[in-house]
C-alpha cells in the first residue's frame, strides 16, 4: 500500500528545500503539493541541527559561531532561499518593467542589487545571531521554522506567474487551503513548545506576531504591484526577510 499524500509530502518537503539525503522516489504531484505544508516542519529540523552546532562551537565566541551556522546553514540548503533573495533585488532594483523583471529572474547570475543584498542579508543575520548569542539557538529553532510558514501564504493568497512549462516548481507552489493550515498549525505549535518551554516570552511573541504579519503583507504589496503575482525566487526572499524581521524581534525583545 502507497503512503498516504500527506505523509509522502513531508519527505519530498526535505528533497526540496534541502541537500540532505532522504531517499524515495517517483513523488506524484498530490505528493509535492503536500510538501509545501511540511516547509516549517523542514525548517524546524534545520534550526535544531544548528543550534546542536552553535552549542558545540559555543567555546569560539559568538561571531564565529554565528557565521559558522550561517555557512552550515547555506551547505545543508544549497542556498536555496539566498539564491532566491539574490535573484529578486536584482529583478525589483534593475527592472523598470514587467517584463524585464521576469527577464532578469531568469538570469541565473548575480547582479549588483543582488550582492548588496545578501552582503546587507547576511551581515545583519550575523549580527544579531551574535547579539542573542545565549538565546541564539532558541532562536535559530523558531526563526527557521516560522520564516518558512509566510511563503506559503503568499502561495494561497498570489497567482504564480512564472509559465508552469519555465517552473521546476510548478506543483510544490500550488498550495491550497488545506497545505496553508498544516503549515500555520505547525508554526504555532512551535510558537506554544517555546512559550511552554520558557524560551519564549510575552514581549517575543509579540514582536513574532508583528514580524509575521508586516512582513510578508509589505513583500505580498510588492510583488503584486511589480509582477502581478509570485515566482519561486520571491517566496525565497519572503523566506529570507522574515527570518531577519524575526531575528529583530528576539534581539528587541532582549535590550
Amino acid at each position: 500500500m502507497r503512503t498516504p499524500p500527506i505523509l509522502r509530502g513531508s519527505r519530498a518537503a526535505f528533497i526540496f528545500l534541502t541537500r540532505i539525503p532522504v531517499g524515495g522516489e517517483d513523488y506524484r504531484d498530490d505528493e509535492w503539493r503536500w510538501a509545501t505544508a511540511w516547509f516549517p516542519g523542514v525548517g524546524a529540523c534545520l534550526g535544531l541541527a544548528l543550534a546542536l552546532l552553535w552549542f558545540v562551537s559555543t567555546p569560539l565566541g559568538p561571531w564565529p559561531c554565528a557565521f559558522l551556522v550561517i555557512g552550515v546553514s547555506m551547505l545543508l540548503t544549497g542556498g536555496f532561499h539566498e539564491d532566491g533573495l539574490a535573484d529578486t533585488a536584482d529583478a525589483m532594483g534593475g527592472a523598470y518593467d514587467r517584463d524585464r523583471l521576469l527577464e532578469i529572474l531568469k538570469d541565473s547570475r548575480v547582479g549588483a542589487f543582488g550582492a548588496m543584498a545578501l552582503f546587507v542579508s547576511l551581515g545583519l543575520k550575523a549580527a544579531l545571531l551574535a547579539r542573542l548569542d545565549g538565546i541564539a539557538p532558541a532562536a535559530l529553532v523558531a526563526t527557521e521554522c516560522l520564516s518558512r510558514v509566510t511563503p506559503i501564504w503568499l502561495m494561497v493568497g498570489l497567482p504564480y506567474v512564472t509559465n508552469d512549462a519555465q517552473s521546476r516548481s510548478r506543483q510544490v507552489t500550488r498550495a491550497g487551503a488545506q497545505q496553508m493550515l498544516l503549515a500555520t498549525a505547525i508554526g504555532l505549535a512551535m510558537l506554544g513548545l517555546g512559550w511552554w518551554s520558557g524560551h519564549l516570552n510575552s514581549t517575543i511573541l509579540i514582536g513574532v506576531a508583528v514580524a509575521m504579519t508586516v512582513t510578508p503583507a509589505i513583500c505580498a504589496w510588492r510583488f503584486h504591484v511589480r509582477a502581478g503575482g509570485i515566482t519561486g525566487d520571491f517566496l525565497g526572499a519572503t523566506q529570507q526577510l522574515t527570518q531577519l524581521a524575526l531575528l529583530i524581534a528576539f534581539a528587541a525583545a532582549q535590550s
